[in-house]
């Protein structure tokens, strides 16, 4: 790759041409699971697949929300040590729109030069989910649809966090943890995996269940972590056929399952669990 001179420029210069900042929110419709089928909506929180290269060479895509991306990628630089400092980055070019957006970041001949050098796939973390993927097809794949299955009985809800709670030893003892679980055809809690990780207790949890030869197509899991993308992938893969979550789903991971025929469950606080999919139509009188 050729590279002409560094052209002049300061952290001043980009902070001076930062982008605007689009919502970070949408709101969305579900049903409660009650007599009623009570009709609701909640705004849930966005997010997009974000890819980062440093003049031209793909580093990462990351799932983040929508808002002050330049900012994401002035941080993630300096703390994956990508640059050494903010004054090596010349420009951030935010493009894109939806849930497929680029920062095109421009940095000095000497970063360029120590990136390449130490250039290497990103180790996952707790929070990101998908670091060290480089292509936007990875992060956002076509899946397979799968066949939509019955939801769970009301009665399965009934005192469903308190019940969760006492499955979460590790969380009891130290805190920091997040919990996925799989309730049963009957109701019951039968497995709990936990991890620092998010989608590393769903793994843990789906290890488990194919490890016990569990149909668990049956039953549901519950995660007690934010409903991000990809947990919603990582359901859809291996055939669950219900995700519900303890806190409330961004709006991508609603339209994922949706689409893709996954029944999708938040059970709030001291409220009714809502239905984000399937959605019944409306009655048309």
């Amino acid at each position: 790759m050729t590279r002409g001179a560094d052209p002049p420029g300061s952290i001043n210069d980009f902070l001076a041409r930062r982008t605007s900042r689009p919502t970070d929110t949408t709101a969305h419709e579900y049903i409660e699971i009650d007599a009623a089928s009570t009709r609701g909506e909640a705004v849930l929180a966005q997010e997009c697949a974000l890819a980062l290269s440093y003049d031209g060479v793909a580093q990462a895509v990351m799932m983040v929300s929508p808002s002050d991306l330049d900012d994401f990628a002035l941080g993630f630089s300096l703390s994956n040590g990508l640059v050494e400092s903010a004054n090596d980055i010349y420009a951030v070019d935010i493009s894109g729109a939806g849930v497929d957006r680029h920062a095109a970041i421009h940095i000095s001949n000497r970063a360029f030069s120590a990136l390449k050098q130490q250039r290497r796939s990103l180790a996952g973390t707790s929070g990101c989910g998908l670091c060290g993927v480089e292509l936007m097809a990875q992060a956002l794949p076509e899946l397979k649809p799968m066949i939509r299955r019955a939801l769970p009985q009301a009665s399965h809800f009934n005192q469903l966090r308190e019940r969760i709670s006492r499955f979460q030893a590790l969380a009891r003892a130290s805190g920091a943890m997040h919990a996925a679980l799989y309730v049963d055809a009957q109701g019951d809690i039968i497995l709990c995996r936990e991890d620092i990780g998010r989608h590393n207790a769903l793994d843990k949890l789906i290890g488990a269940l194919h490890g016990q030869q569990i149909d668990f197509q049956l039953g549901f899991a519950v995660v007690t972590s934010r409903c991000s993308l990809e947990l919603i992938q990582k359901a859809i893969r291996v055939g669950l056929a219900t995700l519900v979550s303890l806190s409330a789903p961004t709006t991508l991971s609603v339209e994922w399952a949706s689409r893709y025929g996954l029944n999708l469950i938040h059970l709030p606080h001291d409220a009714t669990p809502r239905i984000y999919t399937p959605l019944p139509a409306r009655d048309s009188a």
